[in-house]
C-alpha cells in the first residue's frame, strides 16, 4: 500500500465521519429531517432497526439500481454506503448532540449539521474514490432521462421523503430549509477549501 493511496483512505474515513456527524446535529435539530434522512427513519420506525442501519440497506438497494443503470462505481461508494450509517449510529449512540429544544436552537443545529457536512463532502470527494450510491443514482437517472441534474435530484428527493414521511419519518421545516440552503452552504464552504465539483 503506497502512502499516496493510505493518505486518500484516511481522508476518505475522515470525511465519512464528519458526514455522520453533520447528519447526527441535522436529526437531533428536530425540526424535520433532510428528504433521505425522513426516509431512513421513517424505515427505521417501520422495522425498529437503527437509523444507521436503516440508511445501510437504502444504500444497498441504490447500489443495485445504479448497476443495473451502469453507473461507474468506486471503492468509495461502498465505503460510503456501510461507514456514514455505522459512524451516525456510533455518534447517536455517544449521545452527545442534545436533542433541541426549541426552534432557535434547532435551527441553528440544523445550520451546523449542514455545514459539516458540506466540509465532509470537501474530503470525501477529494478523496477520488468514487460518489456515494445517492449521488450515482441520481447522476444515473439524469444520463437516462435527459432531465436537468437539479431536477432529477429534486425528484428523487420528494419521492423519498414522502415516502419516509408516510413511514413516520418528521417532514417539517428543516426538511424545507435543507432543500433549500444545502447547496448555498456547500458552494460556501467549497470555496475556501479552492475545491470545485
Amino acid at each position: 500500500m503506497n502512502r499516496d493511496f493510505l493518505v486518500r483512505f484516511i481522508q476518505l474515513q475522515f470525511g465519512l465521519f464528519l458526514y455522520g456527524l453533520g447528519i447526527a446535529f441535522c436529526l437531533q435539530a428536530h425540526i424535520g429531517y433532510a428528504p433521505w434522512d425522513v426516509f431512513h427513519v421513517g424505515i427505521s420506525k417501520v422495522t425498529g432497526a437503527s437509523v444507521g442501519v436503516a440508511s445501510i440497506w437504502v444504500g444497498f438497494v441504490v447500489l443495485a439500481l445504479v448497476v443495473l443503470l451502469k453507473e461507474p462505481l468506486g471503492i468509495g461508494t461502498i465505503f460510503n454506503m456501510v461507514m456514514v450509517g455505522l459512524f451516525l449510529d456510533f455518534i447517536l449512540w455517544l449521545d452527545i448532540i442534545p436533542l433541541a429544544t426549541n426552534f432557535p436552537i434547532g435551527l441553528l443545529m440544523l445550520l451546523i449539521g449542514l455545514t459539516i457536512i458540506s466540509v465532509a463532502m470537501v474530503f470525501y470527494m477529494r478523496s477520488g474514490f468514487g460518489a456515494g450510491p445517492r449521488d450515482s443514482a441520481m447522476v444515473a437517472f439524469h444520463k437516462k432521462t435527459g432531465l436537468p441534474i437539479a431536477l432529477t435530484k429534486g425528484i428523487i428527493e420528494v419521492v423519498v421523503a414522502l415516502v419516509g414521511w408516510r413511514m413516520g419519518g418528521m417532514l417539517g421545516i428543516g426538511t424545507v430549509i435543507s432543500a433549500l440552503v444545502s447547496g448555498f452552504i456547500a458552494q460556501t464552504i467549497f470555496k475556501p477549501f479552492k475545491f470545485d465539483v
